[in-house]
């Protein structure tokens, strides 16, 4: 039997819901329905203003499937569409930006959504705003190859100022997606795609092929670059995969595919509960949907059928009100939790907190900020039924009436007055819809046993708490040159690894740029922890290992991490007191006092003059580059944000000649180079390129002249480093430009600068 189903004020015709389409695991067509309608909200900014292809499975992924682009003539009419000339014929192609329109999809059996790079620019192909590598097992490798070449992957593409997204594809490997910050042309992108898979073939030649040949593929990886071609697609994420099971294109975290044996494919019951508990973990790749025209129930209607569910579901648009009634409800869905809702402007602003509003103040619990609800949901108790979003129990934990003391986009503070519940409770968002709930420590904690709140005890007010998990502000690739000292400050871009230090009544935690603990890597930096013993302080900066130049140098600091110093350029957060909403001049100067107090916490000297004077003060001092601030900026964390501009030098690096690999067509075919540090001679790889006529001459001739049996550098180089080597006493200098380092600590892509340079 056919119905009829409101999504988001569409109506649309659903049929044979209960057609199994996963005979493996009896996986519906409802079920499907359900997962697209729910998934919406973290799908849709991905295919948004692209072309959608289809691949349907009518009869289940164990019948055949077909490809379908042209958009058929029952389709409804509300659906957006855009035409696109192919060589062949034009195409009518649907635009998928609603609920109803993802509904529509599971109605169709359409499993798998895939998506071009580009954009449509009104109704023309547009840029192509992202770039999108497909890494494919061969023969021989699986998902954890792949994710060791995701890591390198994301470490290329982060040196050069960008960031990297992966995705589980749902079928074999990962797919590395690239947000751009300039516009490509349609063989722009697919040019600079295969360079850097060339590139890293080269680096890693028995892990990485860029050869679409499967003779080439055993054991290997396969870089797939071609799908950035704007005639090509990948599969969307959050996409279901027309597999035995209903796999989908699952977005991960850096922290998983750091841990390769414990990842796999997810199924799209887990991938739904990942993004209501953790939010969009690919909310930085692509621009957020345009606001609606609806109302703010739209997206608590599109979650539920009111035909089956006893929660209420108002047609109407919510009507402003100054009401302060709040509610918390108890509720026993697949995972035990917590809803928060505060009456605000006619709905409930919610957050679910999985273990339960915070008893004690030393302690911040987790709180998902969710969609907005009706008021009617002040006073509902009851069962949702299974099948239905949010199935099982919900009854009425507390209720009453709060206070506001302050009400932010990133921070609200209320006071609760209820049954239970009696005291002043901070919400601080950390990350995307992942917020922290704080108990203020101005009264007795509640008694969450007792039917009544706990008497209140007078006591001091207390700041806001010292926030976990912050992940730092990033700066916007440009040209500083053009920036004028009067509204910005310039610092140097430090070539280290970007650390978040939390520090609490001297212990110190130190956090990678993905949030990943680190602190066991920079034993060094645990000294800050008993200098600043008397502060609870969160600073951004860098680990940085210098040479015996002075200059910083991440090769030394992937061999050396030990020796790292710890470069501060920001103060977050210090003794109950948010930072973030100060000006950056406030907080620079918090920061230089803060120094003051702590030998170990390096805070440099920012750059004179204007942006040229200091990009030029970099070029001549051997500096990474320059990173320019504004003086008036506020602290966005995970953002990357126009009020931090960078330019990246080309790097150069002074080396000393260790030794060569000899050539039947040549002098030499490569120099073993390293630079000297601690007494020692550090490798720090081969150059091959770059040399005159001359000089390849000059230079052989020199270096047979300091050959030795052994080698000259201290630390240890593999079996292929060392292969074919002539070691010579480290007499001879010079000078090489790079692009990066690799993940062994090695110089990525170098080449000889002639002395003439």
């Amino acid at each position: 039997m056919g119905s009829r189903r409101d999504f988001g004020g569409i109506e649309v015709g659903l049929t044979n819901l209960d057609k199994v389409l996963y005979p493996a695991t009896g996986t519906t067509k409802g079920e499907v329905i359900d997962y697209f309608a729910a998934i919406a909200p973290a799908l849709l900014p991905h295919i948004a203003g692209r072309p959608v292809t289809r691949k349907r499975w009518p009869n289940g992924v164990d019948e055949s499937s077909f490809f379908e682009k042209n958009l058929p003539e029952h389709a409804p009419k509300w659906l957006p569409r855009r035409t696109v000339e192919h060589s062949d014929r034009p195409v009518v192609y649907p635009l998928i930006e609603s609920v109803a329109a993802m509904a529509w999809l599971g109605q169709q059996a359409a499993l798998e959504l895939h998506v071009p790079q580009w954009i449509f620019d009104g109704t023309e192909r547009g840029p192509i705003t992202r770039l999108v590598f497909d890494l494919d097992p061969g023969p021989g490798a699986g998902l954890a190859q792949c994710a060791e070449v995701a890591l390198i992957l994301r470490d290329v593409v982060r040196e050069v100022g960008l960031d990297a997204y992966p995705v589980t594809s749902g079928s074999k490997g990962i797919h590395i997606y690239v947000p751009l910050d300039r516009q490509l042309g349609p063989k722009g992108a697919s040019t600079v795609a295969k360079q850097v898979a060339t590139n890293l073939q080269q680096l890693r030649p028995q892990l990485v092929t860029a050869n679409m040949a499967k003779s080439a593929r055993e054991g290997k990886v396969l870089l797939d670059w071609s799908q950035n071609n704007p005639a090509k697609t990948t599969i969307a994420p959050y996409s279901l995969r027309g597999r035995t099971e209903p796999w989908v294109a699952a977005p991960r975290g850096w922290e998983e595919i750091e841990d390769p044996k414990r990842l796999r494919h997810l199924h799209f019951g887990e991938v739904l509960r990942r993004w209501r508990e953790s939010g969009d973990l690919l909310s930085g790749l692509d621009e957020p949907l345009p606001e609606r025209t609806g109302d703010r129930l739209d997206t608590y209607r599109s979650m539920r059928d009111a035909q089956q569910t006893p929660e209420p579901v108002p047609a109407t648009a919510p009507v402003p009100s100054a009401g302060n009634r709040y509610v918390i409800q108890q509720h026993r869905a697949r995972r035990l939790h917590w809803d928060l809702r505060l009456e605000r402007d006619g709905v409930l602003v919610s957050w679910a907190v999985p273990k339960g509003p915070p008893i004690d103040t030393h302690e911040n619990r987790l709180a998902v900020h969710t969609e907005d609800h009706p008021l009617e949901y002040l006073d509902f108790h009851g069962a949702i039924p299974q099948g239905q979003y949010g199935a099982g129990e919900m009854e009425i934990w507390d209720s009453g009436v709060y206070e506001t003391e302050k009400w932010r986009p990133d921070e609200v503070i209320v006071r609760l007055r209820g049954q239970r519940l009696d005291g002043r409770y901070a919400l601080i968002q950390t990350n995307g819809n992942q917020w922290l709930m704080h108990l203020m420590k101005d009264q007795a904690a509640p008694d969450a046993a007792k039917g009544h709140g706990a008497q209140q005890v007078s006591k001091p007010k207390e700041p806001v708490p010292l926030p976990h998990g912050l992940t730092p502000m990033l700066a916007t690739p440009g040209d500083v040159s053009t920036l004028d000292a009067e509204r910005w400050a310039f610092e140097t871009k430090w070539d280290g690894f970007r650390l978040i230090a939390e520090i609490d009544d001297g212990t110190v935690s130190l956090r990678s740029r993905t949030g990943h603990v680190v602190t066991a890597r920079y034993p060094g930096l645990a000294a800050l922890g008993s200098e600043l013993s008397g502060h609870r302080v969160l600073l951004d900066g860098e680990a940085v290992v210098f040479d015996d130049h002075g200059i910083a140098n991440q090769g030394l600091l992937r061999a050396d991490s030990h020796r790292a110093v710890f470069v501060a350029f920001d103060v977050l957060h210090l003794d109950g007191t948010s930072l973030l909403r100060k000006r950056y001049e406030d907080r620079r100067l918090v920061l230089e006092t803060l120094a003051k107090q702590a030998p170990s916490l390096v805070v440099p000297a920012r750059l004179s003059g204007s942006g040229a004077d200091a990009l030029r003060y970099s070029q001549d001092n051997g500096l990474e580059g320059v990173v320019a601030k504004r003086r008036d900026s506020v602290y966005l964390p995970g953002r990357r944000g126009s009020s931090w501009i960078k330019t990246r030098n080309w790097r150069t690096l002074p080396v000393m000649i260790g030794g060569y690999r000899s050539s039947a067509n040549r002098q030499f075919a490569s120099l073993l180079v390293g630079i000297p540090h601690a007494g020692g001679l550090y490798y720090l790889g081969r150059v091959g390129t770059g040399f005159t006529d001359r000089e390849l001459t000059d230079l052989s001739a020199q270096l047979r002249r300091l050959e030795r049996k052994t080698g000259p550098f201290d630390n240890e180089l593999t079996a292929e480093e060392s292969k074919d080597a002539v070691w010579v006493s480290p007499k001879l200098t010079g000078t090489v430009r790079f692009m990066n380092w690799t993940e062994a600590g090695r110089l990525w892509h170098p080449a000889w600068i002639p002395a003439s340079d």
